[in-house]
């Protein structure tokens, strides 16, 4: 009261102060901070909420729990986000603390991955009856492999650089449900049965179709799949496949628009459709590689890794065997599967292939919103203790995305928006919190997200 009187003095009566180092700030200051006294709390309390809706909080160590809320706000090294956490919420942990603490977070994989199935049933019905597997890499700032950091084959066009290789599963929502991690080099077709095999042997599973991409599935693969009675849709390399087969392809599927066919091989049914885009592209992509084939033996270059041609006695020349092929299984694509067709017919079988896309948006949101990559850390456990804080993240950040259908990035936008101010009295030496307004948008999240009770 006595700050207002002074401040109504000045304004309206225009005495002068007869307390020449009169300050303002004698009574109340603003507590320093980013951005001037200015705190999240509201982000803060909200994704607090989310996890504690989870199952993380009872499990987790206090510090771990607000590194995932870091790594969603603003990702950074584990020291800086404890610092930013003071920064931006006016937490302090220690670093000793987080030293300490973090000697045995690797401990929660299996029950943090348990907690995030646990809600997945509770919130979107996960059964297990559909899985969507693929992996991606994230590379290291630095040249020096080990054991786990290999070179291998980048996704992130980082080949000169080791990586490690991230196997995740999703549900059919695009949620995540479980990831595991393997050495940069292995072979991708080699990690989907041990990380198939460890989620089953976690869970009572009686339904189960894994959903992956050509690149996953060998022929190895698909009669493990059907030794241990799992289900499977899975793309085909129709190249690879023999004449025969694809003579029987060219024969019985018309070319059009949407018309499939359904032949039984040795890896399960193959189904077969045709696509006018699709037939468009390819003829582009055949043509143009003809093109550049044809240029090499003009120039009698000594190249003989060109597609569509073959060195005879020593000499290049076109390979008109595989144009012939090619040009037979334009706009076709194929995919394999045990299912029954009265359970799920060809377009079903088609249209959840085509839902794949849902792991590439979550590895989108792990790469670029979370900044999964590049790895700063050199040795095994803060490795992989990065990659537990990463799905804890991604499976929270994913949630928000589907219950709010606002993106992570808009989210974090509209929830900076309101504010938390904090003073400090001098004379009672108490601090003032002062809460902002909820926007509407804010109001709409809390409605969305808190967690019931």
């Amino acid at each position: 009261m006595l700050l207002v009187a002074r401040e109504w003095l000045n304004d309206f009566e225009g005495q002068l102060t007869i307390f020449p180092d009169d300050n303002p700030n004698s009574i109340l200051h603003i507590n320093h901070c980013t951005f001037g006294g200015v705190y999240y709390c509201f982000f803060y309390d909200l994704i607090s909420s989310i996890q504690e809706y989870m199952g993380f909080k009872e499990l987790c160590h206090p510090i771990l729990s607000d590194l995932v809320i870091m790594r969603i706000f603003e990702p950074a090294s584990k020291l800086r986000s404890l610092e930013l956490l003071e920064n931006y919420f006016g937490i302090t942990r220690q670093r000793k603390t987080f030293y300490k603490a973090a000697s045995n977070w690797l401990t929660l994989k299996d029950d943090i991955e348990a907690r995030v199935i646990d809600f997945a049933k509770k919130t979107y019905s996960f059964d297990f009856e559909l899985i969507f597997y693929d992996v991606t890499t994230l590379y290291f700032e630095t040249f020096e492999e080990d054991d786990l950091r290999k070179n291998g084959f980048s996704k992130d066009n980082k080949s000169q650089q080791p990586q490690i290789l991230i196997a995740l599963m999703v549900s059919k929502e695009g949620y995540p449900i479980g990831y595991e991690v393997f050495s940069g080099n292995t072979f991708e077709g080699k990690t989907i049965m041990p990380t198939i095999k460890s989620l089953i042997s976690k869970h009572t599973i009686t339904l189960f179709t894994v959903v992956a991409d050509a690149a996953m599935i060998s022929s190895a693969n698909i009669k493990e799949l059907i030794n241990n009675k799992l289900n499977y849709i899975v793309g085909a390399r129709l190249g690879n496949v023999t004449g025969d087969l694809i003579d029987q392809i060219d024969k019985e599927l018309k070319r059009e628009e949407g018309h499939t066919i359904r032949i039984g091989t040795e890896l399960g049914d193959l189904i077969c459709s045709y696509s006018a885009v699709r037939y468009r592209k390819d003829k582009y992509e055949m043509e143009k590689q003809i093109e550049k084939a044809k240029s090499v033996i003009e120039k009698k270059s000594k190249n003989r890794k060109i597609k569509f041609t073959k060195a005879i006695n020593e000499e290049i020349t076109i390979n008109e065997e595989l144009i012939q092929k090619t040009q037979k299984l334009l706009g076709i694509k194929g995919y394999y599967t045990n299912l029954d067709p009265l359970s799920a017919d060809n377009q079903t079988i088609i249209n959840r292939y085509h839902e794949l896309y849902r792991v590439e948006q979550a590895f989108r949101i792990a790469k670029n919103d979370l900044q999964a990559r590049p790895v700063f850390h050199y040795k095994e456990y803060p490795i992989k203790m990065h990659m537990l804080i990463c799905f804890m993240a991604l499976a929270i950040s994913k949630h928000i995305e589907l219950k709010t259908g606002d993106s992570i990035r808009k989210f974090i936008t509209e929830c900076k928006k309101v504010t938390e101010g904090r003073m400090l009295n001098h004379i009672t030496n108490k601090e003032i919190r002062i809460k902002g307004m909820l926007t509407n948008k804010a109001t709409e999240y809390l409605s969305l997200l808190a967690a019931p009770h």
